[in-house]
Order: C-alpha cells, then structure tokens, then sequence
C-alpha cells in the first residue's frame, strides 16, 4: 500500500480481549480500517497478547497489515515488589508495538514474566525486563496514566524530562515516541503542548494515538456500564472510575486531523510506524 499525505494508522487499540474494558470486536476493527481505507491498524490490549493470533488472520484475511502490540502495565519500582503503598499501587501505563518477529517473541515473553513473575492486582512488567526484552519493539510513550504523564499532570517536568531519556536510553532515540492523545478530558490538552516542548528538547518525535475502546461514538454508554461490571460500581456512582467524554471511538482521518492539525507530524508518523513493523506468522509448521 501506497500510504497517502491524508492517511492515518490508529495504533493504541482495544478490542475484547482487554476484559471489561475494550469493547471492539476483532472482525468489527478490521472491517472499520476497510471502510476508512487505513491500510494497517494495531491491536494494544491491556497487558495481554490473547487477540494477537485472531487479529493477526483477520487482517491479514482482508489485505490490512497488522500491527502486533500490547499495552503494558509498568510497575513503579520491581515487578517482584508485592507491597503496596497506602493499599493501591502506582503502576504506569506504556504502549508497545512489535516491529519484527523478534520483536513480536519479546512481547510474549513480557506478558508472560508479567503474568507469571510481575502479577500483582495486574500483571506487571518493569524497566529491568524491558530493557532484556526491548529488541525489535517500538514504544509510545502511553496515555493519560503513563509515567510521563503522570508526572506532568503533577506539574513535575523534571522528573517527565528525566523518565523520557530513560527510555531513550532504553529503546535507543529511533524507536521511542512521545505518545501524544486529545479525548476531549481537559487536562489533556495541557499535556499535549507540554509533550511538544519535551519532544522539542529532547529529539523525540510525536505520534498522535486515540486510545480506542469502542466501535462509534454513541457506543460510549455501553462502554461505561461495561467499565462498572469491571469495578463492581453502579452507574449512578459519583465516585466511579469513567471516562469522561465519548470520544474514545474509532476516528477517522479528518476526525484526528481536525484535533492535531497543528501537529501533523504527529499524524505522519503514525505512518511511519506501521511502514516499519513488519511480523510475519507462519502456521501449521
């Protein structure tokens, strides 16, 4: 595929396999990337790989590329630390992509040590694995709950500056990116012109994700009873954990254009990305 200026890879997805949290249904994610004619989509799920496979053949099926990654829950300090600080324990989001088969066995390698070794609430890697297992993987930065952000949001860009050469350090500059998202949530505008500023000064590029949990905007609703089976909340709660807008649906190129338009760059690279992860499954051998 000749990917065009207009064009747009989605890669922060989340489908069923993101129990009780993503609502999109592999078949359904591959057919919406038909419509909207974007070449490849990724599937993220939340410190799983149970779709890879599944996603992997349909997409493959219907002449879309796929990207193959997950989002992994980062414990703070060791993934073999059990206690927890005042009863909840920080663990940071970070989103990863596979960019070739190695790079596709170093995710499951990660989600298993994160099952097997890292379980705690949710299973958890941390940066000591990351750093054996960051070989053939692209990684973005994360959403509103990464290391990064979280930092940012306490207005502690120091510690942001500092944990984002970390992973520079990690997966060397050409395979880090500052994860860049606009949900319509009112911080996060904040947080996007303060990733610029970081991208500038530290010469790591942006990419522009929407983080996605549902098929279409009005399917938001369903989503949030969905989030409340998840906490064992009700639905009138106050105090519940929800997502706040409807936009965490699948978008379309002029959808993200009209929020980063004064970024491009941010869109182009998701381009780039998907031109670079190449995993090639071969069954039955």
């Amino acid at each position: 595929h000749v990917m065009k200026k207009d064009n747009f890879i989605h890669l922060h997805v989340h489908s069923e396999y993101s129990l009780l949290d993503g609502a999109c249904k592999i078949g359904d994610l591959v057919d919406k990337a038909i419509q909207l004619k974007m070449p490849a989509l990724a599937l993220t799920d939340h410190g799983n790989m149970f779709g890879a496979v599944e996603f992997y053949e349909a997409a493959k099926s219907k002449g879309v590329k796929p990207i193959l990654g997950y989002e992994a829950y980062v414990a703070q300090g060791s993934r073999l630390d059990k206690e927890s600080k005042n009863g909840k324990e920080t663990i940071s989001h970070i989103t990863l992509l596979a960019e070739n088969n190695e790079g596709y066995r170093n995710l499951l390698k990660l989600t298993t040590s994160a099952y097997l070794e890292g379980f705690y609430y949710k299973p958890r890697i941390d940066k000591a694995l990351l750093k054996a297992h960051s070989a053939g993987l692209i990684c973005l930065s994360g959403c509103m709950t990464s290391e990064i952000n979280r930092y940012l949001v306490q207005n502690r860009g120091e510690d942001a500056s500092r944990v984002v050469q970390e992973y520079k350090d990690l997966f060397g500059p050409d395979p880090f990116y500052l994860e860049i998202q606009n949900n319509g949530i009112e911080e996060q505008s904040r947080l996007v012109s303060e990733a610029v500023a970081i991208g500038r000064k530290s010469g790591v590029p942006l990419v522009a994700t929407n983080d996605i949990h549902y098929m279409n905007r009005d399917d938001a609703t369903a989503h949030d009873a969905l989030l409340c089976i998840n906490t064992g909340k009700h639905l009138s709660d106050v105090q519940r954990m929800r997502f706040g807008t409807n936009e965490f649906y699948f978008k379309n190129f002029q959808e993200m254009h009209a929020v980063f338009q004064q970024i491009p760059e941010a869109l182009e690279n998701t381009i780039k990305i998907a031109n670079r992860c190449n995993v090639e499954m071969s069954f039955g051998k």
